[in-house]
């Protein structure tokens, strides 16, 4: 199976990066993030047709969070929004940050993470409750599967290795020192291994190119902040995991690309 992460920075904007890559990189899984569309105007009909049932919950300009399948793959599939599954979160509601999909053989969380915007702001402290509620879901799910997958935009750099000049974002709220250590602590502590490293240590691999930054990509200036995470026992099925920079290069580009993995199931 192949599975598939793509912050594709507005769904309806990027139809023909995801027409031209689906028909090649032919996901059986693809997991959207920051869709920016209300429900009801969602492509279902265009990704239809490629041959992908398709799930999501949106807001119109912000957020939003999706999941194509290949159609006759995983028929047992139950999808659902937000950390709570009846989306009665506490006071706030990441329904449209938030995608759970669980199968008889294994459960995945995809997610949005709020970005932060500047260390002193509310918005800060709402990405390390985020952070919060996603380690208190997968310790929840932990004690009825080790089958378990979290993907996404993470928003976070893990290590200097994951970012370029990385004594320049000291004070980054992806890359700070608050941050990171709230990631890589739950990431840890809760088991979780790291795909995409396990398979590749290479310097200068990214997910993340900002559009202010013309030449982000010709001096390789970018953020590895798209991850897939998953159990120790549960790595042991993963064949591969490489980042597409394809999509990234083409006309009208999301600032993010592709990261994928290939597992047996």
């Amino acid at each position: 199976m192949k599975i598939a992460t793509f912050n594709v920075n507005s769904v309806r904007a990027r139809l023909e990066i995801l027409d031209r890559w689906l028909k090649t990189a032919c996901p059986d899984l693809l997991f959207l993030q920051e869709t920016k569309t209300l429900d009801e105007f969602f492509p279902r009909i265009f990704f239809k047709r490629l041959g992908y049932k398709t799930y999501y919950h949106g807001e119109k300009r912000y957020n939003g969070v999706g999941v194509l399948i290949r159609a006759g793959i995983l028929k047992d599939a139950t999808i659902n929004f937000g950390f709570d599954e009846n989306n009665n979160d506490d006071a706030e509601n990441f329904s449209t940050r938030v995608l759970v999909m669980r199968t008889k053989n294994f459960v995945i969380l995809n997610t949005y993470v709020p970005q932060g915007k500047e260390l002193d702001t509310p918005e800060f402290k709402t990405k390390l409750k985020f952070f919060g509620h996603v380690k208190n879901f997968i310790s929840r799910e932990l004690d009825n599967s080790q089958n378990f997958i979290w993907l996404g935009d993470m928003n976070v750099a893990p290590e200097p290795i994951d970012v370029k000049h990385p004594e320049t974002k000291k004070h980054n709220v992806c890359f700070c020192d608050e941050i990171r250590e709230c990631y890589k602590n739950m990431r840890d502590g809760l088991g979780l291994i790291d795909i995409f490293r396990e398979f590749n240590k290479n310097p200068d691999e990214y997910t993340f190119y900002d559009y202010r930054y013309k030449k982000a990509l010709e001096q390789k200036a970018g953020w590895r902040i798209d991850h897939i995470l998953t159990t120790q026992e549960f790595s042991k099925r993963f064949l591969k995991c490489y980042i597409d920079l394809e999509p990234r290069l083409w006309e009208k580009p999301s600032d993010h690309t592709p990261l994928i993995a290939e597992l047996e199931i």
